[in-house]
């Protein structure tokens, strides 16, 4: 694991490539971000931006950025499916944006500033992260890299997947991660975002009891 943290891929490649890769997204992607805005704010009263606290590399808190995608009387610092009948909540642009995933593109800033990469395990609120640290074996290794807009978790089941298969498939990314193991991950999303691939609405997996 010591190899590959410190290995030069993962201490200043990957780095500058979410530099220059946020960038040129920032740059390409504002001829959506535009209409995006303006629809949100055109149909449903409150902010464009959804800003919420997350844990990132080393247990840092940073205010992860999406398209807001639910109206202003949401329940606060609830997610999404704990909430009972959440799809009441959810504006109609929202449901499109969530849907193909146009809600997270607001995280190539979180990139460019360098609280996230590109690729890399989901953050995480500090609510589940403190509920599960002892729950999950291995849950708080994601920790220790950048947390990512996809990740090799995102590309094998997404929503659909329990929090310990999560866990699991975070840590063994952390522990392989490589130039080849990100470009695999970042086509990988490509073709899920395409087919919707594991998008579960007003969901993610659950952790079963033990028995």
């Amino acid at each position: 694991m010591k190899d590959r943290k410190m290995s030069f891929y993962n201490r200043i490649v990957k780095r500058m490539l979410d530099i220059i890769c946020s960038l040129v997204a920032i740059v390409c992607l504002s001829v959506l971000y535009l209409p995006i805005c303006a629809i949100i704010k055109c149909t449903s009263e409150g902010p464009v931006f959804f800003r919420q606290k997350r844990i990132g590399k080393n247990k840092k808190y940073f205010n992860i950025l999406k398209f807001r995608t639910m109206r202003i009387d949401t329940p606060k610092d609830c997610p999404t499916h704990l909430l009972k009948n959440p799809e009441q909540y959810i504006t109609k642009v929202g449901a499109f944006l969530r849907k193909t995933s146009l809600d997270e593109l607001p995280q190539i800033f979180n990139i460019f500033k360098g609280d996230m990469s590109l690729v890399g395990p989901r953050p995480e609120r500090p609510f589940f992260v403190e509920k599960f640290r002892e729950e999950i074996p291995r849950y708080m290794v994601k920790h220790q890299v950048r947390p990512g807009l996809t990740g090799w978790a995102q590309i094998h089941g997404r929503d659909e997947l329990e929090i310990a298969e999560k866990a699991k498939l975070d840590g063994w990314y952390v522990e392989h991660i490589s130039f080849g193991l990100d470009v695999k991950c970042f086509f990988g999303t490509i073709t899920a975002v395409l087919k919707h691939d594991g998008v579960v609405e007003g969901g993610t997996g659950t952790l079963h009891d033990e028995k």
